[in-house]
């Protein structure tokens, strides 16, 4: 074998050559990366802009209590559930379905690649307010009215005001719908055993809140403050067979009758 062949197979010390690099022109350069972009381009056109992946259902998680509906939520989406599912704007979305009187909260995502997803909480009534036209107007634990329906919700106490006279007089300072939250507040932290119970509450001044729990036994609460200590006194109190019950000052408990 000839020097110049042996170098050229072997190299300079009898090392095995490395093969030859591969060089791409500037020409080859531009024309990968023409067709890199090609498609890129064409992904991103399909993604965003055809209706190759086109939102075609939405899907609705949390709807327990039969009163919110499919539809419903399908009605808040309108046409933000439209169009590619790349370009849905889940914020707008979300938005929407909130303003739903039922729903407490609400998450939004896409379901690659065709569906809109949707997980709704509802509000759950702890109280009912008796309307003066009729109907009871179901309030969450926020306070926030949700719905009117021709009877309260089982299990849940219906707040009615029956203002003392000096109630009357500080309406000015302590308004109605202030009386009417610490209702709900006291409505929101009574145990789910004794909000079964439950049959109203009666609002009589700012201090004096009672509840009429459905054996015709009544509880005074007194005002709305300490409502979480004064309901566990009452749980135990309740092992006490009675017609009155006292938790007004939850830490001298009364019972009675």
């Amino acid at each position: 074998m000839a020097d110049e062949e042996y170098e050229e197979e072997f190299g300079e010390d009898g090392a095995t050559a490395r093969p030859p690099r591969l060089r791409l022109s500037r020409r080859g350069v531009g024309v990968l990366v023409a067709l890199g972009a090609l498609v890129v381009g064409g992904l991103g056109w399909t993604v965003f802009f055809s209706s190759a992946l086109d939102v075609r259902g939405v899907a609705v998680q949390g709807l327990d209590s039969g009163k919110l509906t499919q539809q419903d939520v399908e009605r808040a989406l309108g046409g933000t559930a439209s169009g590619p599912l790349a370009r849905v704007d889940l914020d707008e979305a979300r938005a929407e379905v909130a303003k739903v009187p039922r729903v407490a909260s609400v998450e939004v995502w896409r379901g690659w690649p065709h569906t809109l997803r949707v997980k709704v909480t509802e509000r759950r009534a702890v109280a009912a307010i008796q309307r003066d036209g009729g109907g009871f107007v179901q309030v969450d634990a926020r306070g926030v009215e949700f719905a009117t329906e021709p009877q309260p919700p089982p299990g849940v106490p219906v707040v009615a005001l029956q203002l003392s006279g000096p109630a009357q007089d500080a309406v000015a300072v302590i308004d109605r719908p202030t009386l009417v939250r610490s209702a709900v507040t006291v409505a929101a932290g009574l145990p789910p055993d004794v909000a079964k119970q439950a049959g109203s509450l009666t609002v009589y001044s700012y201090d004096d809140i009672r509840l009429q729990l459905a054996s015709g036994a009544t509880v005074r609460w007194g005002s709305a403050e300490e409502t979480p200590r004064k309901a566990a006194v009452l749980t135990a109190l309740l092992g006490q067979k009675a017609s009155n019950y006292d938790v007004s000052a939850p830490d001298a408990p009364a019972v009675s009758g």
